[in-house]
């Protein structure tokens, strides 16, 4: 049986955006993103449906710095701990973003189509 997506919004697989969680002293990285929401590493566990404020890092060689820096609110819709030997090392964390302004999300989009293209 195959199995059809059912998300609206365009994802890639992305472990190289930085990623900054109010709470939390380091940055994480991304797994994957969308304009819907965004998959990474944090390094404890986050209870489902809780509201975190993030800030994102995305590549864009439109500005003059090659970056542009986004604040969201997100609401964790799962996360699970990753155990190697018996230990949790770390916990997969989905992250919706509630209020990501248009221009935010158009500028996910862009860079999700730019990383499609390379």
């Amino acid at each position: 049986m195959v199995s059809e997506e059912r998300r609206k919004s365009p994802r890639i697989k992305d472990e190289g955006l930085s990623l900054r969680l109010e709470g939390f002293d380091s940055v994480t990285h991304t797994l994957n993103i969308s304009p819907s929401g965004v998959y990474c590493k944090v390094d404890k566990e986050l209870p489902l449906m809780s509201r975190l404020k993030l800030a994102l890092m995305i590549p864009d060689p439109s500005r003059e710095d090659g970056v542009k820096s986004m604040g969201v609110t997100g609401i964790v819709v799962r996360q699970h701990p990753v155990v190697i030997d018996g230990a949790t090392k770390h916990y997969d964390v989905a992250i919706f973003f509630e209020d990501l302004s248009p221009k935010d999300k158009d500028a996910i989009s862009a860079y999700i189509a730019r990383k499609k293209r390379e």
